[in-house]
């Protein structure tokens, strides 16, 4: 006869803190940093990105203390009901928040932080067939814009910013903004607006790089054509006093 062992759903690492604390602490964050959040049953009852991670939190217990397949059963019943899929044993952090949750991949190896944001779209994935770390590990504090992709074993520094639909593939220090395909670093934090110590989702002030090179360029144009009339209008001027 098989006999069922109980396991304790704050089952992990010693340290951390208890399932419900950290559903709480989830449920909590969302005010800060969504707009259009009601109270905490709404939150709690209708999103689903918040729905995503409670079921990530109970499949990851299941998934440390050696319960592979009813972990991986969880985590494709999550899926069904919320359209995220995350690997039963990534590591999430505290306060993690999947704004308009749809879309989302997080991999078996990813390791994200606490305080950390991301949008609709985003693919925490791999680059390599081997075993061991393969996918991102994304420090405290950052925030990732909706598409994009953060691929291979690399570290994205806190407190960093990756702009929406970037495709990121090099590490990221701490602080610091990246945008564009692939993802380069545009803006550094003493250049954010702090607003009563929420977290930045200034998107529409993303700066443009390949609009300020232009921009340049064209100025340069400019420059070198007005230098080219002067001198032309100069010839002319000799020309005719010869």
């Amino acid at each position: 006869m098989i006999r069922l062992q109980a396991i304790p759903l704050d089952a992990g690492h010693p340290e951390s803190p208890s399932l419900f604390r950290q559903v709480a602490e989830d449920v909590r964050c969302v005010a800060a940093r969504d707009p259009a959040a009601g109270g905490k049953l709404e939150v709690l009852l209708t999103y689903p990105g918040v729905h995503a991670i409670v079921w990530h939190r109970i499949s990851h217990r299941l998934w440390r203390a050696g319960l592979r397949f009813p972990a991986r059963f969880l985590s494709w019943f999550a899926r069904l009901l919320t359209n995220v899929d995350i690997h039963p044993a990534a590591t999430v952090g505290r306060r993690f928040f999947i704004d308009h949750g749809a879309g989302v991949v997080i991999g078996e190896t990813a390791e994200i932080g606490d305080d950390v944001t991301i949008y609709h779209g985003v693919t925490l994935g791999g680059t390599s067939w081997s075993p061991g770390k393969r996918h991102p590990t994304l420090e405290n504090g950052v925030l990732v814009g909706c598409g994009a992709k953060i691929l291979g074993p690399i570290t994205v520094g806190a407190g960093a910013r990756i702009g929406a639909n970037s495709v990121v593939v090099d590490p990221v220090p701490p602080g610091m903004t990246v945008i564009g395909i692939p993802g380069r670093v545009v803006r550094d934090p003493r250049e954010r607006r702090i607003i009563g110590g929420r977290i930045d989702l200034s998107h529409h002030l993303m700066p443009d790089p390949v609009g300020d090179a232009l921009a340049e360029l064209l100025d340069r144009i400019d420059f070198l054509e007005a230098r080219l009339a002067h001198r032309d209008a100069r010839k002319e001027a000799a020309h005719e006093r010869a």
